[in-house]
Protein backbone atom coordinates (compact mmCIF):
# COMPACT_ATOMS: atom_id res chain seq x y z
CA UNK A 1 0.00 0.00 0.00
CA UNK A 2 1.56 3.33 -1.10
CA UNK A 3 1.33 6.59 0.84
CA UNK A 4 0.15 9.71 -1.00
CA UNK A 5 1.89 13.05 -0.47
CA UNK A 6 0.66 16.14 -2.24
CA UNK A 7 3.05 18.94 -3.30
CA UNK A 8 1.63 22.46 -3.19
CA UNK A 9 3.60 25.48 -4.43
CA UNK A 10 2.58 28.58 -2.48
CA UNK A 11 3.95 32.11 -2.73
CA UNK A 12 5.50 31.63 0.75
CA UNK A 13 7.23 28.31 -0.01
CA UNK A 14 6.89 24.61 -0.89
CA UNK A 15 4.66 22.42 1.24
CA UNK A 16 3.97 18.67 1.39
CA UNK A 17 0.70 17.26 2.72
CA UNK A 18 0.10 13.62 3.63
CA UNK A 19 -3.24 12.06 2.66
CA UNK A 20 -4.60 9.43 5.04
CA UNK A 21 -6.06 6.20 3.66
CA UNK A 22 -5.33 7.10 0.07
CA UNK A 23 -6.82 3.92 -1.38
CA UNK A 24 -10.14 4.44 0.43
CA UNK A 25 -10.27 8.16 -0.34
CA UNK A 26 -9.80 7.59 -4.05
CA UNK A 27 -12.79 5.24 -4.10
CA UNK A 28 -15.08 7.96 -2.71
CA UNK A 29 -14.23 10.80 -5.05
CA UNK A 30 -17.70 12.48 -4.97
CA UNK A 31 -17.55 12.58 -1.14
CA UNK A 32 -14.07 14.15 -1.35
CA UNK A 33 -15.35 16.80 -3.75
CA UNK A 34 -18.17 17.73 -1.39
CA UNK A 35 -15.92 17.79 1.73
CA UNK A 36 -13.30 20.10 0.18
CA UNK A 37 -15.03 23.25 1.42
CA UNK A 38 -15.49 21.88 4.99
CA UNK A 39 -12.29 22.39 7.00
CA UNK A 40 -13.24 19.87 9.70
CA UNK A 41 -13.78 17.01 7.24
CA UNK A 42 -10.83 18.01 5.08
CA UNK A 43 -8.46 18.27 8.07
CA UNK A 44 -9.22 14.69 9.04
CA UNK A 45 -7.89 13.47 5.67
CA UNK A 46 -5.03 15.91 4.92
CA UNK A 47 -2.17 16.85 7.30
CA UNK A 48 0.89 19.06 6.81
CA UNK A 49 4.00 16.87 6.49
CA UNK A 50 6.67 19.41 5.56
CA UNK A 51 7.13 23.07 4.71
CA UNK A 52 10.13 24.84 3.10
CA UNK A 53 9.69 28.64 3.07
CA UNK A 54 11.39 30.86 0.52
CA UNK A 55 14.26 32.86 2.02
CA UNK A 56 13.82 35.96 -0.13
CA UNK A 57 11.39 37.39 -2.68
CA UNK A 58 14.03 36.91 -5.41
CA UNK A 59 14.34 33.21 -4.51
CA UNK A 60 10.54 32.87 -4.65
CA UNK A 61 10.46 34.45 -8.14
CA UNK A 62 13.27 32.19 -9.43
CA UNK A 63 11.56 29.05 -8.12
CA UNK A 64 8.14 29.96 -9.53
CA UNK A 65 9.68 30.85 -12.91
CA UNK A 66 11.38 27.44 -13.05
CA UNK A 67 8.16 25.59 -12.07
CA UNK A 68 6.11 27.46 -14.69
CA UNK A 69 8.50 26.11 -17.34
CA UNK A 70 8.36 22.52 -15.98
CA UNK A 71 11.89 22.62 -14.49
CA UNK A 72 12.62 21.38 -10.96
CA UNK A 73 14.39 24.18 -9.04
CA UNK A 74 17.30 23.32 -6.73
CA UNK A 75 15.40 24.37 -3.57
CA UNK A 76 12.51 22.02 -4.37
CA UNK A 77 14.88 19.20 -5.28
CA UNK A 78 16.72 19.51 -1.93
CA UNK A 79 13.42 19.70 0.00
CA UNK A 80 11.94 16.60 -1.67
CA UNK A 81 15.20 14.65 -1.47
CA UNK A 82 15.56 15.29 2.27
CA UNK A 83 11.89 14.50 2.95
CA UNK A 84 11.74 11.20 1.05
CA UNK A 85 15.15 10.13 2.40
CA UNK A 86 13.61 10.10 5.92
CA UNK A 87 10.87 7.73 4.77
CA UNK A 88 13.61 5.25 3.71
CA UNK A 89 12.19 2.75 1.20
CA UNK A 90 8.45 3.09 1.78
CA UNK A 91 6.25 3.13 -1.31
CA UNK A 92 5.23 6.72 -1.88
CA UNK A 93 3.27 8.60 -4.55
CA UNK A 94 3.65 12.34 -5.01
CA UNK A 95 0.59 14.25 -6.18
CA UNK A 96 1.34 17.30 -8.31
CA UNK A 97 -0.65 19.75 -10.46
CA UNK A 98 1.61 19.79 -13.55
CA UNK A 99 2.39 16.57 -15.44
CA UNK A 100 5.53 18.07 -16.99
CA UNK A 101 6.91 18.96 -13.54
CA UNK A 102 5.99 15.46 -12.30
CA UNK A 103 8.03 13.84 -15.08
CA UNK A 104 11.02 16.02 -14.16
CA UNK A 105 10.71 15.10 -10.44
CA UNK A 106 10.46 11.38 -11.23
CA UNK A 107 13.57 11.63 -13.38
CA UNK A 108 15.48 13.58 -10.69
CA UNK A 109 14.68 11.64 -7.46
CA UNK A 110 12.86 8.52 -8.67
CA UNK A 111 9.53 9.14 -6.87
CA UNK A 112 6.35 8.17 -8.72
CA UNK A 113 4.16 11.21 -9.47
CA UNK A 114 0.43 11.45 -10.17
CA UNK A 115 -1.67 14.35 -11.42
CA UNK A 116 -5.10 12.72 -11.91
CA UNK A 117 -7.77 10.97 -9.85
CA UNK A 118 -8.26 12.41 -6.38
CA UNK A 119 -5.12 14.63 -6.55
CA UNK A 120 -6.76 17.70 -8.24
CA UNK A 121 -9.56 17.77 -5.62
CA UNK A 122 -7.10 17.51 -2.72
CA UNK A 123 -5.01 20.31 -4.23
CA UNK A 124 -8.16 22.40 -4.53
CA UNK A 125 -8.87 21.87 -0.85
CA UNK A 126 -5.27 22.68 0.12
CA UNK A 127 -5.44 25.89 -1.88
CA UNK A 128 -8.74 26.78 -0.21
CA UNK A 129 -7.64 26.02 3.40
CA UNK A 130 -3.88 26.66 3.15
CA UNK A 131 -3.78 29.41 5.81
CA UNK A 132 -5.55 27.11 8.33
CA UNK A 133 -3.48 24.01 7.58
CA UNK A 134 -0.11 25.74 8.21
CA UNK A 135 0.51 26.98 11.76
CA UNK A 136 1.41 30.64 12.21
CA UNK A 137 -0.09 31.51 8.87
CA UNK A 138 -3.13 33.77 8.32
CA UNK A 139 -5.26 34.68 5.34
CA UNK A 140 -3.79 38.19 5.41
CA UNK A 141 -0.14 37.05 5.35
CA UNK A 142 -0.93 34.51 2.60
CA UNK A 143 -2.62 37.26 0.55
CA UNK A 144 0.34 39.62 0.98
CA UNK A 145 2.79 36.90 -0.14
CA UNK A 146 0.65 36.00 -3.17
CA UNK A 147 0.21 39.65 -4.16
CA UNK A 148 3.93 40.41 -3.92
CA UNK A 149 4.97 37.33 -5.88
CA UNK A 150 2.19 37.89 -8.42
CA UNK A 151 3.40 41.43 -9.13
CA UNK A 152 7.06 40.43 -9.45
CA UNK A 153 6.19 37.38 -11.62
CA UNK A 154 4.02 39.47 -13.94
CA UNK A 155 6.66 42.20 -14.09
CA UNK A 156 9.32 39.65 -15.06
CA UNK A 157 7.08 38.19 -17.77
CA UNK A 158 6.09 41.56 -19.21
CA UNK A 159 9.62 43.03 -19.08
CA UNK A 160 11.33 43.01 -22.47
CA UNK A 161 14.14 44.61 -24.39
CA UNK A 162 12.81 47.92 -25.75
CA UNK A 163 14.79 47.57 -28.99
CA UNK A 164 13.71 43.96 -29.64
CA UNK A 165 9.98 43.99 -28.94
CA UNK A 166 7.93 41.79 -31.28
CA UNK A 167 4.65 43.30 -30.00
CA UNK A 168 5.33 46.38 -32.11
CA UNK A 169 5.71 44.18 -35.21
CA UNK A 170 2.39 42.44 -34.49
CA UNK A 171 0.57 45.77 -34.20
CA UNK A 172 2.34 47.27 -37.23
CA UNK A 173 1.47 44.44 -39.62
CA UNK A 174 -2.15 44.43 -38.39
CA UNK A 175 -2.38 48.19 -38.99
CA UNK A 176 -0.68 47.83 -42.37
CA UNK A 177 -3.25 45.24 -43.52
CA UNK A 178 -6.10 47.46 -42.29
CA UNK A 179 -4.64 50.49 -44.06
CA UNK A 180 -4.37 48.54 -47.33
CA UNK A 181 -8.08 47.71 -47.17
CA UNK A 182 -9.09 51.24 -46.21
CA UNK A 183 -6.91 52.96 -48.83
CA UNK A 184 -8.27 50.66 -51.55
CA UNK A 185 -11.88 51.33 -50.48
CA UNK A 186 -11.36 55.10 -50.29
CA UNK A 187 -9.52 55.15 -53.64
CA UNK A 188 -12.41 53.36 -55.30
CA UNK A 189 -14.81 55.91 -53.77
CA UNK A 190 -12.76 58.93 -54.97
CA UNK A 191 -12.53 57.39 -58.46
CA UNK A 192 -16.31 56.99 -58.70
CA UNK A 193 -16.97 60.41 -57.20
CA UNK A 194 -14.57 62.42 -59.35
CA UNK A 195 -15.41 60.43 -62.50
CA UNK A 196 -18.79 62.20 -62.64
CA UNK A 197 -16.84 65.37 -63.41
CA UNK A 198 -13.77 64.01 -65.27
CA UNK A 199 -14.35 60.34 -66.38
CA UNK A 200 -11.34 60.21 -68.75
CA UNK A 201 -8.82 60.60 -65.88
CA UNK A 202 -9.37 57.00 -64.67
CA UNK A 203 -7.95 55.48 -67.86
CA UNK A 204 -5.01 57.90 -68.07
CA UNK A 205 -3.97 57.54 -64.38
CA UNK A 206 -4.73 53.98 -63.18
CA UNK A 207 -2.65 54.24 -59.97
CA UNK A 208 -4.80 55.03 -56.89
CA UNK A 209 -2.29 57.32 -55.15
CA UNK A 210 -1.53 59.33 -58.31
CA UNK A 211 -5.24 59.58 -59.15
CA UNK A 212 -6.03 61.08 -55.72
CA UNK A 213 -3.14 63.57 -56.06
CA UNK A 214 -4.23 64.46 -59.61
CA UNK A 215 -7.86 64.99 -58.56
CA UNK A 216 -6.70 67.20 -55.68
CA UNK A 217 -4.52 69.26 -58.05
CA UNK A 218 -6.93 69.58 -61.04
CA UNK A 219 -10.16 70.31 -59.11
CA UNK A 220 -12.35 71.88 -61.86
CA UNK A 221 -11.19 70.54 -65.26
CA UNK A 222 -12.29 73.72 -67.03
CA UNK A 223 -9.62 75.70 -65.17
CA UNK A 224 -6.81 73.34 -66.26
CA UNK A 225 -4.46 75.12 -68.66
CA UNK A 226 -1.18 74.47 -70.48
CA UNK A 227 0.68 76.54 -67.87
CA UNK A 228 0.04 73.81 -65.26
CA UNK A 229 1.78 71.12 -67.35
CA UNK A 230 5.01 71.12 -65.30
CA UNK A 231 3.21 70.77 -61.95
CA UNK A 232 1.02 68.00 -63.33
CA UNK A 233 4.09 66.25 -64.76
CA UNK A 234 5.64 66.17 -61.24
CA UNK A 235 2.56 64.38 -59.90
CA UNK A 236 2.11 61.74 -62.64
CA UNK A 237 5.89 61.39 -63.29
CA UNK A 238 5.32 61.32 -67.06
CA UNK A 239 5.15 64.22 -69.53
CA UNK A 240 3.02 62.27 -72.04
CA UNK A 241 0.41 61.47 -69.39
CA UNK A 242 0.35 65.08 -68.18
CA UNK A 243 -0.26 66.31 -71.75
CA UNK A 244 -2.95 63.63 -72.24
CA UNK A 245 -4.75 64.84 -69.09
CA UNK A 246 -4.77 68.44 -70.34
CA UNK A 247 -6.05 67.38 -73.78
CA UNK A 248 -8.75 65.17 -72.24
CA UNK A 249 -9.88 67.98 -69.93
CA UNK A 250 -10.66 70.19 -72.94
CA UNK A 251 -12.93 67.56 -74.57
CA UNK A 252 -14.27 65.76 -71.48
CA UNK A 253 -17.75 64.17 -71.43
CA UNK A 254 -18.13 64.76 -67.69
CA UNK A 255 -20.88 66.77 -66.04
CA UNK A 256 -20.42 70.20 -64.52
CA UNK A 257 -20.02 70.21 -60.73
CA UNK A 258 -20.66 72.84 -58.08
CA UNK A 259 -17.97 74.50 -55.95
CA UNK A 260 -19.25 72.86 -52.74
CA UNK A 261 -19.03 69.40 -54.30
CA UNK A 262 -15.51 70.13 -55.55
CA UNK A 263 -14.46 71.24 -52.07
CA UNK A 264 -15.68 67.97 -50.57
CA UNK A 265 -13.95 65.93 -53.29
CA UNK A 266 -10.72 67.87 -52.65
CA UNK A 267 -10.88 67.26 -48.88
CA UNK A 268 -11.52 63.57 -49.39
CA UNK A 269 -8.70 63.29 -51.96
CA UNK A 270 -6.33 65.00 -49.50
CA UNK A 271 -7.29 62.46 -46.82
CA UNK A 272 -6.60 59.55 -49.20
CA UNK A 273 -3.19 61.02 -50.13
CA UNK A 274 -2.23 61.42 -46.47
CA UNK A 275 -3.31 57.85 -45.67
CA UNK A 276 -1.23 56.54 -48.58
CA UNK A 277 1.82 58.51 -47.39
CA UNK A 278 1.35 57.25 -43.82
CA UNK A 279 1.16 53.71 -45.17
CA UNK A 280 4.60 54.18 -46.77
CA UNK A 281 6.04 55.51 -43.50
CA UNK A 282 4.55 52.57 -41.60
CA UNK A 283 6.08 50.14 -44.09
CA UNK A 284 9.51 51.75 -43.49
CA UNK A 285 8.99 51.51 -39.72
CA UNK A 286 8.11 47.82 -40.03
CA UNK A 287 11.24 47.22 -42.12
CA UNK A 288 13.46 48.86 -39.47
CA UNK A 289 11.72 47.00 -36.63
CA UNK A 290 12.10 43.64 -38.37
CA UNK A 291 15.77 44.42 -38.92
CA UNK A 292 16.17 44.83 -35.15
CA UNK A 293 13.95 41.98 -33.90
CA UNK A 294 14.21 39.27 -36.57
CA UNK A 295 16.96 40.16 -39.08
CA UNK A 296 17.48 36.56 -40.28
CA UNK A 297 13.77 35.92 -40.87
CA UNK A 298 13.59 39.27 -42.69
CA UNK A 299 16.55 38.39 -44.93
CA UNK A 300 15.02 35.01 -45.73
CA UNK A 301 11.38 35.78 -46.61
CA UNK A 302 10.98 39.55 -46.39
CA UNK A 303 9.36 42.04 -44.01
CA UNK A 304 5.66 41.40 -44.45
CA UNK A 305 5.65 37.60 -44.65
CA UNK A 306 7.98 37.37 -41.64
CA UNK A 307 5.86 39.86 -39.67
CA UNK A 308 2.69 37.90 -40.51
CA UNK A 309 4.29 34.67 -39.27
CA UNK A 310 5.24 36.35 -35.97
CA UNK A 311 1.78 37.90 -35.66
CA UNK A 312 -0.01 34.60 -36.34
CA UNK A 313 2.17 32.71 -33.85
CA UNK A 314 1.62 35.40 -31.18
CA UNK A 315 5.30 36.21 -30.61
CA UNK A 316 8.76 35.45 -31.94
CA UNK A 317 9.32 33.02 -29.05
CA UNK A 318 6.17 31.07 -29.94
CA UNK A 319 7.23 30.94 -33.59
CA UNK A 320 10.67 29.65 -32.53
CA UNK A 321 8.99 26.84 -30.55
CA UNK A 322 6.95 25.65 -33.53
CA UNK A 323 8.28 22.74 -35.61
CA UNK A 324 8.85 23.27 -39.35
CA UNK A 325 5.70 21.31 -40.22
CA UNK A 326 3.58 23.78 -38.23
CA UNK A 327 5.32 26.82 -39.76
CA UNK A 328 4.62 25.37 -43.22
CA UNK A 329 0.82 25.41 -42.78
CA UNK A 330 0.61 28.39 -40.40
CA UNK A 331 -2.37 30.42 -41.61
CA UNK A 332 -4.12 27.49 -43.36
CA UNK A 333 -5.71 25.95 -40.24
CA UNK A 334 -9.24 25.89 -41.69
CA UNK A 335 -8.08 24.08 -44.82
CA UNK A 336 -6.10 21.61 -42.70
CA UNK A 337 -9.00 20.66 -40.43
CA UNK A 338 -11.40 20.50 -43.38
CA UNK A 339 -8.96 18.12 -45.12
CA UNK A 340 -8.65 15.97 -42.00
CA UNK A 341 -12.42 15.89 -41.62
CA UNK A 342 -13.10 14.96 -45.24
CA UNK A 343 -9.96 12.76 -45.51
CA UNK A 344 -8.71 14.70 -48.51
CA UNK A 345 -5.25 16.13 -49.25
CA UNK A 346 -3.87 18.46 -46.59
CA UNK A 347 -2.66 21.98 -47.59
CA UNK A 348 0.97 22.34 -48.71
CA UNK A 349 1.48 25.91 -47.50
CA UNK A 350 -0.07 28.71 -45.47
CA UNK A 351 1.29 32.23 -45.03
CA UNK A 352 4.63 31.32 -46.62
CA UNK A 353 2.81 31.00 -49.97
CA UNK A 354 3.23 34.80 -50.33
CA UNK A 355 7.01 34.34 -50.41
CA UNK A 356 8.58 34.76 -53.86
CA UNK A 357 10.26 31.33 -53.70
CA UNK A 358 7.02 29.35 -53.97
CA UNK A 359 5.80 31.49 -56.87
CA UNK A 360 9.03 30.85 -58.75
CA UNK A 361 8.88 27.07 -58.23
CA UNK A 362 7.21 24.77 -60.72
CA UNK A 363 3.78 23.26 -60.06
CA UNK A 364 5.24 19.87 -59.08
CA UNK A 365 7.88 21.41 -56.80
CA UNK A 366 5.70 23.87 -54.86
CA UNK A 367 5.11 21.40 -52.02
CA UNK A 368 8.79 20.49 -51.82
CA UNK A 369 10.05 24.05 -51.78
CA UNK A 370 7.41 25.09 -49.22
CA UNK A 371 8.57 22.29 -46.90
CA UNK A 372 12.22 23.29 -47.38
CA UNK A 373 11.42 27.00 -46.89
CA UNK A 374 9.43 26.27 -43.70
CA UNK A 375 12.43 24.37 -42.35
CA UNK A 376 14.72 27.36 -43.00
CA UNK A 377 12.14 29.78 -41.50
CA UNK A 378 12.04 27.69 -38.33
CA UNK A 379 15.86 27.79 -38.06
CA UNK A 380 15.95 31.57 -38.74
CA UNK A 381 13.28 32.33 -36.10
CA UNK A 382 15.16 30.29 -33.47
CA UNK A 383 18.42 32.09 -34.25
CA UNK A 384 16.67 35.47 -34.01
CA UNK A 385 14.94 34.54 -30.75
CA UNK A 386 17.92 33.18 -28.84
CA UNK A 387 20.93 34.99 -30.35
CA UNK A 388 22.15 37.77 -28.04
CA UNK A 389 23.86 39.83 -30.75
CA UNK A 390 21.44 40.22 -33.71
CA UNK A 391 22.96 39.58 -37.15
CA UNK A 392 21.56 38.87 -40.63
CA UNK A 393 24.42 36.57 -41.75
CA UNK A 394 22.46 33.37 -41.09
CA UNK A 395 19.37 34.67 -42.90
CA UNK A 396 21.35 35.51 -46.03
CA UNK A 397 23.00 32.07 -45.91
CA UNK A 398 19.62 30.32 -45.53
CA UNK A 399 18.21 32.38 -48.42
CA UNK A 400 21.10 31.25 -50.62
CA UNK A 401 20.34 27.64 -49.65
CA UNK A 402 16.73 28.05 -50.79
CA UNK A 403 17.96 29.57 -54.05
CA UNK A 404 20.31 26.60 -54.56
CA UNK A 405 17.45 24.19 -53.88
CA UNK A 406 15.32 25.94 -56.52
CA UNK A 407 18.17 25.57 -59.03
CA UNK A 408 18.45 21.90 -58.08
CA UNK A 409 14.77 21.33 -58.90
CA UNK A 410 15.10 23.18 -62.21
CA UNK A 411 18.51 22.09 -63.53
CA UNK A 412 19.66 19.26 -61.23
CA UNK A 413 22.73 21.09 -59.81
CA UNK A 414 23.49 19.41 -56.48
CA UNK A 415 23.56 22.01 -53.63
CA UNK A 416 26.23 22.13 -50.93
CA UNK A 417 25.81 20.22 -47.68
CA UNK A 418 24.06 22.05 -44.85
CA UNK A 419 26.87 21.45 -42.32
CA UNK A 420 29.46 23.14 -44.57
CA UNK A 421 27.24 26.16 -45.20
CA UNK A 422 26.42 26.57 -41.49
CA UNK A 423 30.11 26.39 -40.49
CA UNK A 424 30.88 29.24 -42.90
CA UNK A 425 27.91 31.24 -41.56
CA UNK A 426 29.06 30.78 -37.94
CA UNK A 427 32.59 31.94 -38.85
CA UNK A 428 31.20 34.99 -40.71
CA UNK A 429 28.91 35.84 -37.76
CA UNK A 430 31.87 35.56 -35.36
CA UNK A 431 33.95 37.93 -37.51
CA UNK A 432 31.06 40.39 -37.72
CA UNK A 433 30.58 40.30 -33.93
CA UNK A 434 34.30 40.88 -33.36
CA UNK A 435 34.27 43.82 -35.80
CA UNK A 436 31.27 45.43 -34.09
CA UNK A 437 32.89 44.94 -30.66
CA UNK A 438 36.08 46.66 -31.87
CA UNK A 439 34.14 49.58 -33.36
CA UNK A 440 32.20 50.00 -30.10
CA UNK A 441 35.48 50.04 -28.13
CA UNK A 442 36.88 52.73 -30.45
CA UNK A 443 33.72 54.81 -30.01
CA UNK A 444 33.96 54.49 -26.21
CA UNK A 445 37.65 55.52 -26.27
CA UNK A 446 36.85 58.58 -28.42
CA UNK A 447 34.00 59.49 -26.09
CA UNK A 448 36.21 59.18 -23.00
CA UNK A 449 38.98 61.24 -24.64
CA UNK A 450 36.45 63.96 -25.54
CA UNK A 451 35.08 63.96 -21.97
CA UNK A 452 38.61 64.18 -20.49
CA UNK A 453 39.46 67.11 -22.79
CA UNK A 454 36.25 68.87 -21.83
CA UNK A 455 37.00 68.36 -18.11
CA UNK A 456 40.59 69.58 -18.54
CA UNK A 457 39.45 72.69 -20.42
CA UNK A 458 36.79 73.39 -17.81
CA UNK A 459 39.32 73.01 -14.96
CA UNK A 460 41.87 75.33 -16.64
CA UNK A 461 39.23 77.95 -17.34
CA UNK A 462 38.01 77.70 -13.77
CA UNK A 463 41.52 78.12 -12.30
CA UNK A 464 42.21 81.15 -14.52
CA UNK A 465 38.96 82.80 -13.48
CA UNK A 466 39.68 82.10 -9.78
CA UNK A 467 43.18 83.60 -10.11
CA UNK A 468 41.80 86.73 -11.77
CA UNK A 469 39.11 87.00 -9.13
CA UNK A 470 41.66 86.61 -6.34
CA UNK A 471 43.92 89.29 -7.89
CA UNK A 472 41.00 91.65 -8.23
CA UNK A 473 39.85 91.04 -4.65
CA UNK A 474 43.39 91.60 -3.36
CA UNK A 475 43.64 94.99 -5.02
CA UNK A 476 40.27 96.08 -3.80
CA UNK A 477 40.87 94.84 -0.26
CA UNK A 478 44.38 96.38 -0.19
CA UNK A 479 43.38 99.89 -1.08
CA UNK A 480 40.97 100.51 1.80
CA UNK A 481 43.50 99.17 4.28
CA UNK A 482 46.09 101.67 3.08
CA UNK A 483 43.55 104.47 3.27
CA UNK A 484 42.61 103.48 6.80
CA UNK A 485 46.28 103.58 7.85
CA UNK A 486 46.68 107.08 6.39
CA UNK A 487 43.57 108.26 8.25
CA UNK A 488 44.93 106.86 11.50
CA UNK A 489 48.28 108.66 10.96
CA UNK A 490 46.49 111.95 10.35
CA UNK A 491 44.41 111.48 13.52
CA UNK A 492 47.56 110.90 15.60
CA UNK A 493 49.19 114.02 14.15
CA UNK A 494 46.13 116.18 15.00
CA UNK A 495 45.99 114.85 18.55
CA UNK A 496 49.72 115.56 19.07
Amino acid sequence: MSNLYVLYEHAAGFSLFSVKEFEEVSMFLPQVESSVTDIAKFNSIVKLAGFAPFKTAIAALENINAISEGIVPQDLLTFLDDFFAKLKKKKCTLGIADAKLGAAITEAIGVQCSHFGVVPEILRGVRFHFAKLVKGFTDKSAGVAQLGLGHSYSRAKVKFNVHRSDNMIIQSIALLDQLDKDVNTFSMRIREWYSYHFPELVKIVPDNYMFAKSAKFIKDRKNLTQDQLEDLEKIVMDSAKAQAIIDAAKMSMGMDISIVDLMNIELFAERVVKLSEYRKKLSTYLHNKMNLVAPNLQSLIGDQVGARLISHAGSLTNLAKYPASTVQILGAEKALFRALKTRSNTPKYGLIYHSSFIGRAGLKNKGRISRFLANKCSIASRIDCFLEQPTSVFGETLKQQVEDRLKFYESGDVPRKNIEVMKEAIEAAGQETAATAQSEKKKKKKKRAAEDEAEANGASNGNGADAEANNGNGDVDGEPKKKKKKKNKNKEAVEA
